[in-house]
């Protein structure tokens, strides 16, 4: 019998919600860093008051690069059920500190060994909404193919694709090929974990492709779950270093192709609040002496997806 239930998913948002308020205060004021700290401080605070046996297999980096939330580190009042837990407190760290679109607070639980354990290296992704028979997308098919294979399976032209990647340099020659192929592109700065979401509910986005953190990886993935969709991945590493890191957490195979169900399996629980305005979510709004939220939430066993507003008493954040 699964150990997620409506209570965990509930509590989910809660933490996402602390995130989400936490880092709104710094919002423009261009500090990056002290907008992260708050809403990892915020958000650990949350998860602490929960009855769960907690380990953290997504997070801020290992031990020795975060203070808190950090991978391997133990969550939770110590009683209840054992929840694998992949955070992302503030995603679009930079995006807050200019006041930009689309920041959020993340969070994903599942069952124990349910999410992968990945390290904070780059992961090449494609992901795309939807239900379908067969896997459709793959990284070892070309850009065209893929394009094909998602306009024959959504009934339209490629040139109706819109393809949402991260405007960087490495993406020069992926921008060229979507374009050679009559797609529309769409470049975002930052975010690609919410760009993955809006993908997966088919909000104006049609395809993510491109190569982005692989913590956010895993965390889309959890939404994915729930949405339908798909996805195929694969990490990629800059030095010695990073590959030493992946094969201390018992990754084997450095060049393994994962999908969805290799990176989020069993029941999975997503949750995340929006800090600025996105595709999906509203940002934090202040009102007198409330703060209003926007959240979504996901459960994979149920197949529910909630979109919905909370109104916080101001002075419970103070």
């Amino acid at each position: 019998m699964s150990t997620i239930d409506i209570k965990l998913e509930a509590e989910a948002v809660i933490n996402t919600e602390a995130g989400a308020i936490a880092a709104y205060a710094m919002m423009g004021k261009g500090d990056n860093h002290e907008a992260d700290r708050l809403a990892v401080e915020a958000m650990r605070n949350a998860l602490n008051k929960m009855d769960i046996q907690g380990t953290i297999v997504i997070g801020e980096g290992e031990r020795d690069e975060a203070p808190m939330l950090y991978i391997g580190e133990s969550v939770g009042s110590g009683k209840g059920p054992e929840i694998d837990i992949a955070v992302d407190p503030l995603e679009g760290t930079s995006i807050l500190a200019t006041g930009g679109k689309d920041s959020i607070s993340a969070i994903a639980m599942a069952e124990k060994g349910s999410l992968l354990n990945a390290p904070d290296v780059y992961m090449d992704k494609i992901a795309i909404g939807g239900y379908y028979s067969d896997q459709i997308i793959d990284l070892d098919y070309t850009v065209e193919e893929n394009l094909k294979n998602v306009a024959t399976a959504k009934g339209c032209k490629v040139s109706d694709l819109i393809v949402v990647v991260l405007d960087r340099s490495r993406h020069e020659k992926l921008i060229s090929q979507l374009r050679s192929c009559n797609a529309r592109v769409k470049l975002i700065q930052d975010g690609d974990l919410a760009a993955i979401i809006a993908a997966s509910m088919e909000y104006e986005v049609d395809v993510y492709m491109g190569i982005g953190g692989a913590p956010e990886g895993v965390l889309a993935a959890s939404a994915l779950r729930t949405t339908g969709g798909q996805m195929c991945s694969r990490l990629l590493f800059r030095n010695e270093d990073e590959k030493d890191k992946a094969q201390r957490m018992g990754i084997t195979d450095l060049n393994k192709k994962y999908y969805l169900h290799d990176l989020a399996k069993g029941d999975v629980i997503f949750a995340a609040t929006g800090v600025t305005d996105g595709s999906i979510l509203l940002g934090v709004k202040l009102k007198d002496n409330i703060i209003i939220t926007n959240s979504i939430s996901m459960h994979s066993g149920t197949g529910n997806v909630r979109i919905f507003e909370t109104r916080h008493q101001r002075r419970n954040f103070v």
